[in-house]
């Protein structure tokens, strides 16, 4: 008997530097590929996959903050910086024949559809993947927290926070040898602790709905067919 998905819809969070070169920095078509394959294998599986992607490789709007920028135009260029990472995933999963559509929070219908979210559902009730970019379309919060809105919002069984790195630690690993990764937190050990793993708006939103969020590295290939199989990879965040 064929081994069957632990989840069927899934919110995937990509962050922007995955997909960039080892610096994070900048796009790599080779880390994009990978990536890609991932996603279609999962897709292919027959699970319903939407993906909100970062900026972060090419423009944070934090990074540029401390150049005396209006934060609000600050957040707006992250936001953009989302969507070419979004076109970049699509090319290379429509390269892969997977069906693909890429909706953006902040409308730009030359490049994208709107996202509205009864036509996602549909997208995703037909078998396409759908690339959600734009973050929430406004500016002062982060992709983490518009991954955990429209994970609330599709009814997403899990959110997946793809990373650089393969879970939480109890401390820097770069400058700790001995940090020790946690395999599971709570809601609660996240937020009182201020551990940081994701916005803690997105912490609480995904809290409330009970969706549950795994933390792994992307650049392992399979792990994303790992977490949505339910085998144990990164760290999981639930409740008690």
């Amino acid at each position: 008997m064929a081994e069957r998905p632990k989840f069927q819809r899934v919110l995937l969070k990509i962050s922007g530097e995955a997909l960039g070169a080892a610096d994070g920095r900048g796009l790599d078509p080779k880390r994009t590929n990978a990536i890609a394959r991932q996603v279609a294998e999962i897709s292919r599986a027959g699970v319903q996959l939407a993906i909100v992607i970062g900026g972060g490789n090419i423009v944070r709007g934090s990074d540029v903050l401390g150049t005396g920028m209006d934060p609000a135009v600050a957040d707006t260029m992250g936001m953009l910086a989302t969507v070419i990472n979004g076109l970049a995933l699509q090319d290379a999963l429509e390269r892969l024949k997977v069906d693909t559509r890429l909706q953006t929070a902040i409308p730009m219908h030359a490049a994208a559809e709107p996202y509205i979210r009864r036509r996602c559902l549909r997208h995703l009730d037909k078998g396409r993947v759908v690339i959600l970019a734009g973050g929430t379309g406004s500016p002062h919060f982060t992709t983490d927290t518009a991954a955990a809105l429209r994970a609330c919002e599709i009814g997403a069984q899990v959110l997946l926070k793809a990373t650089n790195v393969d879970g939480v630690y109890s401390d820097d690993p770069r400058k700790n040898a001995k940090a020790k990764r946690l395999k599971r937190l709570t809601y609660e050990d996240v937020l009182h602790k201020n551990l940081r793993v994701m916005d803690l708006t997105a912490v609480t939103l995904c809290r409330e709905r009970k969706i549950p969020i795994i933390v792994f590295n992307v650049g392992k290939p399979g792990n994303i067919r790992r977490a949505v199989f339910g085998k144990t990879v990164g760290t999981s965040i639930r409740g008690r």
